[in-house]
């Protein structure tokens, strides 16, 4: 039933004069389908790994104390001033060389290519999400801090209660233009061989010659991904605006 399916579709498109004759191979089909589930699983993880990252930067790089601002800072200035395929390729191909030394041989290291992709991706991110949430930060009025410590709260707590609350509504829409980015460039996978869906799709039409059919996909899946994620986005701006504030 699934391979008329597939077939049916291939045959559709065919009268449109689009190549989706890989649909009726079970080992092409399988390749491409397994590289959209990638491509999903990758932004699954990478979101949460690089909003948490993100807040933990924010509230570092807002702290008084040097020793936890000022590392955060460089680490930031170089991250984002720094092309991300150029940070995953150093990353896999030089730290992860070193580690798999410093651990007796590449058998030994336990870090894959899915994870050099989350981490890099992920604190590539993380470090936008930071500057978004420190800007937040900071624009709460003194007014309310003062406040806060007029009833007795100490710094984590009005960081906890009032700034970090006040600053993620003040950032969301940074937020979610992050996180769109952060869905595209789960692509870059396709340089240390992560299954995704470009490289999948690389795998097939290197042999069907489909290119345009394929990358005519792949926008159209990413389109989707991010429409999403915007409505998502705009969804929680709704659920979280406080009545009356910045009015």
């Amino acid at each position: 039933m699934i391979d008329a399916l597939f077939a049916d579709i291939v045959s559709r498109a065919q009268s449109l004069g689009l190549g989706f004759a890989f649909l009726t191979s079970a080992y092409e089909r399988t390749i491409w389908l397994d590289g959209i589930r990638m491509t999903l699983i990758l932004i699954a993880v990478t979101i949460p790994v690089s909003l948490v990252a993100g807040a933990a930067m924010a509230v570092a790089l807002t702290s008084r104390r040097p020793f936890l601002a000022g590392p955060v800072r460089c680490f930031v200035e170089v991250t984002r001033n720094t092309p991300t395929l150029v940070q995953l390729m150093f990353g896999f191909l030089v730290v992860n060389m070193l580690i798999g030394k410093a651990l007796g041989g590449a058998e030994n290291n336990p870090l894959t290519p899915f994870f050099w992709v989350v981490a890099v991706v992920g604190l590539h991110i993380a470090a936008l999400h930071a500057e978004a949430l420190r800007a937040g930060i900071e624009s709460v009025p003194e007014a309310m801090l003062e406040a806060a410590r007029a009833v007795g709260f100490s710094r984590l707590e009005s960081l906890r209660f009032i700034e970090f609350p006040l600053a993620l509504r003040t950032a969301l829409p940074a937020l979610i233009n992050n996180l769109v980015a952060l869905a595209k460039l789960t692509t870059i996978g396709s340089a240390i061989a992560v299954g995704e869906v470009t490289y999948a799709s690389i795998m097939i039409w290197s042999q069907r010659d489909n290119v345009v059919e394929l990358m005519i996909v792949i926008l159209l899946l990413f389109s989707l991904i991010n429409l999403a994620i915007g409505w998502a986005g705009r969804w929680l701006e709704m659920r979280l605006k406080i009545p009356g504030l910045g009015v």
